[in-house]
């Protein structure tokens, strides 16, 4: 585990470090510090995207400090205009307390909320809801021009669009809620990414007039990767960590399937394994990048914070069959299991032939065309490649059939139990 007084190292060679304001690192080297973020509850889960600021949170537990993960339960009202080109569409009070329960879950799946640094979690909304207008802008709006709010990169970006009162007083807000942490829980650092800055940066201004104190600020860069397209993105939409969203087996595929050329980072970014072991990984990819060691360590160390030990093992499983051409006998009842849910399935009485499970998972549109296409060779069970006439021989565990379309379209079958 890092010192305190080296955790800005620690950050700046995984390639986490954006940029701080000047001192932090003698206030690090000082006393442990207590260090806050907030996560946006607009939606009822994180996605992969969100994972930069709860990793920064985790080391800075690491090298002996204290996290606050902040919910924003009243902010979330609001919604952030840093970073988006339109106004976004407010939520419900109730829909916004949902998100808020559900993200505190996922967070607490980062951060240890045990021992001498515990991490706490926030909810804006405890200080924010009762805040009333008038004192609102009597105490807290007194401290800010106009000119410095309209200097601020999020207002600045939206100024030819058009920004709403309600956006461009979210500064404020968050500014809002620093001083607050200051004075509840001793906050006296606020990380996020980097477009985070001018937010963070107002807390600062308004804990420094209104209380005469001293604080801090950390960004974290944004994450893009080599081919230009959104980091946590796929075909099928953005990553998420709720599990039926994004089933185990999807999310190990995301991070399986990372470009070579943005392994090397993602690994500093997104797990904590040491500087030895991934400089080893970085080596490997190097002089064998077939073997493809570095993402399967990556897949499998995020996969199991996020999803756990079992799933994580379970999603490598499938995805050694579906795609390194494994043995199907070798998998678990659980494997298969969640492999029914990730490819065609269906349930039968009985299984007699090739043919009809091909019709009956839709790999064949009739069963002439199913037929032609065992005739050529094309269909095998159980990984045996099979002819019109083979019997289907023996299911695998669970009663299951896999049923291989090709060199890559599977199907499962089930025999149901009378």
């Amino acid at each position: 585990m890092p010192e305190s007084q080296n955790v800005l190292d620690e950050l700046a060679w995984r390639g986490l470090l954006h940029q701080h304001t000047d001192g932090l690192r003698e206030a690090f080297a000082a006393k442990p510090i207590t260090a806050y973020c907030g996560f946006d509850p607009t939606a009822s889960s994180m996605h992969v995207g969100n994972l930069i600021p709860v990793m920064g949170l985790m080391h800075l537990q690491r090298a002996g400090n204290k996290p606050i993960a902040v919910v924003g339960g009243g902010t979330g009202l609001i919604g952030d205009p840093s970073g988006k080109t339109s106004e976004r569409q407010l939520n419900t009070l109730e829909t916004v307390e949902e998100n808020a329960h559900a993200l505190r879950k996922q967070l607490e799946k980062f951060l240890d909320f045990d021992g001498p640094f515990a991490a706490e979690m926030r909810n804006n909304a405890d200080w924010l809801r009762p805040l009333g207008a008038i004192e609102f802008m009597r105490d807290i709006g007194k401290h800010f021009t106009v000119n410095y709010m309209m200097a601020k990169e999020s207002v600045q970006g939206r100024m030819e669009a058009g920004i709403s009162y309600t956006e461009f007083s979210y500064m404020l807000l968050q500014a809002y809620d620093y001083r607050e942490l200051f004075k509840r829980d001793g906050v006296t650092l606020q990380v996020g990414g980097s477009d985070q800055w001018g937010n963070i940066t107002a807390g600062l201004e308004l804990i420094r007039r209104s209380e005469g104190g001293d604080a801090h600020a950390l960004t974290f860069p944004l994450v893009t990767n080599s081919s230009g397209t959104k980091f946590g993105k796929t075909e099928s939409g953005s990553v998420w960590l709720d599990p039926e969203r994004t089933s185990p087996y999807q999310f190990y595929q995301f991070w399986i399937n990372i470009d070579d050329r943005d392994t090397a980072r993602y690994l500093r970014f997104f797990t904590l394994l040491s500087r030895q072991e991934i400089e080893a990984l970085d080596k490997q990819m190097s002089e064998r990048p077939q073997e493809r060691a570095a993402q399967h360590a990556l897949a499998l160390d995020v996969t199991t914070r996020v999803h756990g030990s079992e799933a994580a093992k379970i999603a490598e499983e499938v995805s050694g069959l579906l795609f390194a051409k494994g043995d199907p006998a070798s998998l678990s009842d659980d494997a298969l299991d969640a492999l029914s849910n990730e490819v065609p399935f269906a349930e039968l009485p009985e299984l007699t032939s090739a043919v009809d499970a091909l019709v009956a998972l839709g790999l064949a549109a009739s069963k002439g065309a199913a037929r032609r296409l065992v005739e050529q060779g094309g269909a095998s069970i159980n990984g045996r490649r099979v002819s019109v006439s083979d019997p289907v021989g023996e299911p695998l565990n669970g009663g299951y059939y896999l049923i291989k379309k090709g060199s890559r379209d599977y199907g499962l079958v089930r025999i149901s139990q009378a």
